[in-house]
């Protein structure tokens, strides 16, 4: 049973299901005025349990300021999570920005909701699903032009300028505008809509409504809130979750997308050797090479790489475009780590460069990555120019 919300906020609904009294709070995560309904919440509440719409990874990010200075690049790199870290810094990047006009740290409600449960000796549950599941999902079961979408979104994230202040925060938080804002997103997007936010609503029901104690205090984004409330009254069965909470594998046509294309490329090379005409076989191999090698050495020089690294994009992308283990941003990535190593001082002002974009060319450590992006576009954008080349030329 569900009971209507006997609160004067509509950011706050009272819920009886059995047996249990929770106290949902929707919040916005830029917000002073969240924060201080959240640590006004638990202290009036006093509940047995304070869910948070955190994972452990989030929730240590949100209190080791230090966490930059751990970081092992050259690692990340190599272990192909250079991709996965820079759609983390956009992100946060677009939060930081906006959290800077409120003067509020983005997630400063859930660390707050966390440390007040904590000092009063409640208990902490943190019900969201990783974050790297959830982006994993979201990208693998994307198709490639929706994939673009999503990253060209990232990017103009990073770029927009938004002004936001406590009273338009408090619209924002208001759920028929929120469901408006979502309802938009499912047209434009329906499967990052139900990856991003349909499940991680499914998976914080099934964790609150399990939460141990009579009384519990739910504190999730305002975004949530109606998803949350129209799921906590089903039996959600424990396989749903399980389904949700794992990482599909990649499917079987994107593995073997970079295989047929080193295949056809290799095959037309041969073909061209043996049966075409050698001059056109040396136009073609040099038009491979220049298409290649410049494309990626000019996104290493847009990132501004070292020319160390910019001459090792001219090289190694004619090479890793035949490679479908290894890409031109892993080779360039790792070289710029090298010779342009992050320096400590790069590592303490990661968090404070993420809200000015030209901050990420200056601090070494972002120009990393924005090496291996740009790098990896440039090498991806000469291997289709080749490609037509190829075709024309052997």
């Amino acid at each position: 049973m569900i009971e209507p919300n006997s609160t004067d906020s509509s950011d706050i609904h009272r819920i009886e299901i059995d047996g249990k009294e929770i106290i949902l709070v929707g919040t916005a995560h830029i917000s002073q005025d969240s924060v201080d309904t959240v640590q006004r919440i638990i202290a009036e509440e006093l509940p047995d349990t304070v869910c948070v719409e955190l994972d452990h990874q989030r929730l240590q990010a949100l209190r080791d300021k230090n966490r930059w200075e751990s970081l092992n690049l050259i690692q990340v790199i190599k272990g192909g999570q250079a991709p996965f870290l820079l759609a983390n810094l956009a992100l946060a990047a677009f939060q930081k920005r906006m959290g800077l006009q409120t003067g509020v740290k983005p997630g400063a409600e859930l660390s707050a909701a966390a440390e007040a449960a904590e000092q009063r000796g409640m208990r902490v549950e943190l019900v969201d699903r990783e974050i790297r599941t959830t982006l994993l999902r979201a990208w693998r079961k994307t198709g490639f032009w929706k994939r673009m979408h999503l990253v060209s979104t990232l990017i103009a994230g990073m770029f927009e300028n938004q002004n936001l202040d406590e009273a338009e925060l408090a619209k924002l938080r208001q759920s028929d505008t929120l469901s408006a804002m979502l309802d938009e997103m499912g047209t434009i997007l329906p499967s990052i809509k139900t990856i991003l936010v349909d499940e991680r609503d499914l998976y914080m029901a099934y964790q609150i409504r399990n939460a141990p104690g009579p009384r519990i205090v739910a504190v999730v984004g305002a975004a949530h809130i109606p998803g949350i409330l129209r799921l906590l009254p089903q039996e959600i069965q424990q396989q749903s979750i399980a389904e949700i909470s794992t990482i599909p594998e990649k499917q079987g046509i994107a593995k073997a997308i970079p295989w047929i294309i080193h295949a056809v490329v290799v095959a037309l090379f041969i073909a061209g050797f043996f049966f075409g005409d050698r001059q056109r076989f040396s136009e073609a191999a040099l038009a491979w090479v220049l298409a290649n090698g410049l494309l990626s050495a000019l996104g290493a020089i847009i990132a501004c790489g070292h020319p160390l690294t910019v001459i090792t994009a001219f090289i190694a992308a004619p090479i890793t475009s035949l490679n479908p283990t290894i890409g031109a941003g892993m080779v360039t990535g790792l070289v710029q780590a090298f010779v342009a190593a992050p320096s400590v001082k790069d590592m303490e002002q990661v968090s404070d460069d993420l809200a000015n974009v030209r901050r990420w060319w200056s601090n070494r450590m972002t120009r990393v990555l924005l090496v291996f992006f740009f790098s990896s576009i440039g090498s991806a954008i000469g291997t289709v120019v080749a490609f037509g080349w190829l075709k024309n030329l052997l």
